[in-house]
């Protein structure tokens, strides 16, 4: 399974924002959407990714407030990426190994969406699903023995 699959069954919504943008709208703008990041763009290009975990660290540094600070002074900007081939055992093993909850994929310089480690599980889960269902009734199906004879 590749990433693409997983952007093709999660649809295509995606919320951005500049790096200027106070944090307190983006932390508005993730509530109001029950969102968990938010894909930092500038001049059309990706430049960072913003998640709750960025945010809490800030909120904790500041004593509960997220004051004036805008995003590009807390945000991820070296986020991992990925490509709508990388094969989804991969992104698992690049989401364990660096603590990534969110992904971006692009296609070249183009973002194409974002993939989060529940995305990845629900699709491992329901593929695992699938293929239980077809062994089990591929055994359900298993001719007689005494068929053959």
């Amino acid at each position: 399974m590749k990433v693409s699959d997983i952007l093709h069954i999660k649809g295509n919504t995606l919320y951005t924002a500049n790096p200027d943008t106070p944090l307190l709208y983006a932390v508005n703008t993730m509530a109001e959407n029950d969102i968990g990041s938010l894909v930092i763009m500038e001049y059309g290009e990706l430049v960072g990714m913003l998640t709750f975990r960025e945010i809490i660290k800030t909120v904790s540094a500041n004593q509960g407030n997220v004051g004036t600070i805008s995003i590009r002074k807390v945000m991820d900007d070296h986020p991992l990426t990925c490509t709508p081939e990388t094969d989804v055992n991969e992104v698992r093993r690049m989401m364990l190994e660096r603590h990534t909850r969110y992904l971006p994929v692009l296609d070249s310089r183009t973002l194409m969406g974002v993939i989060s480690f529940y995305d990845v599980a629900k699709a491992v889960v329901e593929d695992q699903s699938f293929e239980n269902r077809m062994l089990k009734a591929y055994i359900r199906d298993w001719p007689d023995e005494g068929a053959r004879e």
